[in-house]
């Protein structure tokens, strides 16, 4: 019997922005597109960029190398704080009105 593969838990959510501190695009800054937690794979806009051989189709008819974004680990990753130009992580608060939100733990900006 297979064993089940448990989805990795993660304070991400796509559209923020994360630098990468680890491995080939250390340093590299942008958006999150998708988040893989199966994996714990993310794709992040212009990081860590990989030519594709793409093979001629009706909208493509020529084909040709495309580049497109590859996965980070998700553990190479951190959330850019914007005050102190540098990542931090992330832990959970509550708002005035009691609702649960994100808070940066370097310079205590709220997320949501």
């Amino acid at each position: 019997m297979a064993a089940v593969k448990e989805k990795i838990k993660t304070r991400l959510k796509t559209g923020d922005e994360v630098v990468v501190i680890a491995g080939k695009a250390k340093g590299q800054r942008g958006e999150i597109l998708a988040i893989d937690r199966e994996k714990g794979r993310v794709w992040i806009k212009g990081v860590n960029m990989r030519k594709r051989f793409e093979r001629p189709t009706q909208e493509n008819p020529k084909g040709g190398v495309v580049e497109r974004e590859a996965s980070v680990h998700i553990s190479n990753v951190m959330i850019f704080d914007a005050k102190t130009k540098k990542g931090s992580r992330i832990k959970m608060g509550w708002d005035k009105n009691g609702k649960k939100i994100r808070v940066l733990v370097k310079s205590g900006k709220e997320l949501d």
